[in-house]
């Protein structure tokens, strides 16, 4: 169907209206051409859709907590038209054949590109490497390799990966953690607030040493690696020397760790508890500040769901991660533009072109809104006043940090290559 976006005001400020056919966008402007359907945007802005680049779909293995499929529904209604999926299933997605397996997962829900992220190691144990040239040349054209939920933690394992990935232009996601120095029971910052609590602390240095290192190593190689879901001001320092630098290195944030504090786990609810692990209020500034600067690249939401089972226990015992996909733009209105720091060409830029870029996906997502680009596109209302009801989520899962907060920033409409994927913010 032909669709006219009535009197949308642009990333850049500009207003007027927008005329998809065929999948992509036919013309721009005062368009006086009759469409099958038409959404009035008056004071709505448009953005090229948004793109994630670290979604925890758990299929296959947990479908009781998310489903490729509830979670596209998810992105879609978050106003994403492209996710990346994390290769930490059961098995691991850690061939090609797993990879191939998680996009036609995608193609047949049809919501959202559903791209796979391939293992660096095989089944994640950090020791061998996965088959990442078969993973690339497959049918899912992997680019983005990631052991993430755990670290490359030796360095030649990493060394060998990046200079792997360098000959077909991928790029290597690390979870930076030192499990010398923040262990798998770690999961408080460490601080007065962990020593009160009883909880085993996380330093922030646990993330920095291996950042630092794994900068250096790109700059040895030549590659590129990808700094995921940043926390601490020490590694944003380290991001901006080594870019400062021109090594090729490029990071994410989160919307949680842009708003959410440590101070949050007074109360030992594992709603909170997220790897790494929410920071004081003094790294919150600087990783805002480096979103704002560009020295942080990109947001990532980290949607991590769990099913009940996993999240309702003992602080210490229960599992890692919140959802993200369906609150991550109003959070970042809230946090990132009402505050000035970010315009809505740079929350276009943050949540799309940045992220389709570091993905390879920048050739049909994250593009301009202009005649003949695909129609990959949200429609946001930036004023609307949102209050999250983790009960009225499309994920299986209920771990949502947000419940019961007021934020800014509603999804309108989602459309994927010219198809409504959601309406009137409700799935189509």
């Amino acid at each position: 169907m032909s669709i006219l976006i009535q009197g949308a005001t642009l990333p850049d400020g500009t207003t007027g209206d927008v005329l998809v056919d065929g999948g992509v966008i036919t013309e721009l402007g005062s368009v006086t051409t009759t469409a099958d359907r038409t959404i009035d945007a008056a004071g709505l802005r448009l953005l090229p859709g948004l793109v994630d680049l670290h979604t925890h779909l758990r299929e296959p293995g947990r479908e009781d907590a998310e489903t490729v499929l509830t979670g596209s529904r998810a992105a879609a209604v978050g106003g994403y038209t492209a996710v990346l999926a994390m290769a930490n299933t059961s098995p691991v997605t850690d061939t090609a054949e797993a990879a191939e397996r998680v996009l036609d997962l995608g193609r047949a829900a049809g919501l959202v590109d559903v791209q796979p992220v391939g293992a660096v190691t095989k089944g994640l144990g950090g020791e061998e490497l996965a088959e990442l040239g078969l993973m690339a040349r497959s049918r899912a054209k992997v680019r983005v390799f990631s052991d993430d939920g755990k670290c490359v933690h030796d360095p030649r394992v990493m060394r060998r990966a990046l200079e792997y990935v360098k000959a077909f232009g991928g790029v290597v996601s690390q979870h930076s953690q030192d499990p010398a120095l923040a262990g798998p029971t770690a999961c408080c910052h460490e601080g007065e607030l962990s020593g009160r609590l009883g909880l085993p602390g996380w330093p922030g240095v646990a993330e920095e040493v291996i950042v630092a290192r794994d900068v250096m190593l790109a700059r040895h190689t030549g590659s590129r690696v990808h700094v995921a879901h940043v926390s601490t001001a020490g590694s944003v320092e380290v991001v901006r020397w080594a870019k400062a630098q021109g090594i090729n290195v490029t990071a994410e944030v989160t919307p949680h760790h842009l708003l959410l504090t440590t101070d949050l786990l007074t109360g030992y609810d594992p709603t909170f508890k997220v790897n790494p692990p929410l920071r004081p209020d003094e790294d919150v500034r600087v990783l805002r500040e480096a979103l704002a600067d560009g020295t942080i690249d990109a947001v990532a939401t980290d949607h991590a769901p769990h099913a009940r089972h996993d999240k309702e226990h003992a602080f210490v015992d229960a599992a890692f991660g919140m959802l993200g996909l369906e609150t991550a733009l109003p959070v970042i209105t809230t946090v990132m533009v009402e505050n000035g720091l970010l315009d809505w060409a740079g929350v276009a830029r943050v949540m799309s072109a940045n992220p389709a870029r570091i993905a390879g996906l920048d050739d049909v997502h994250g593009r301009p809104i202009a005649v003949g680009e695909p129609a990959n596109l949200t429609l946001v209302d930036p004023s609307a006043q949102v209050v999250i009801d983790r009960d009225a989520s499309v994920s299986l899962s209920r771990n949502n940090p947000w419940h019961d907060r007021k934020l800014t920033g509603r999804v309108v409409a989602t459309l994927l290559r010219g198809t409504p994927t959601v309406l009137e913010g409700a799935l189509a």
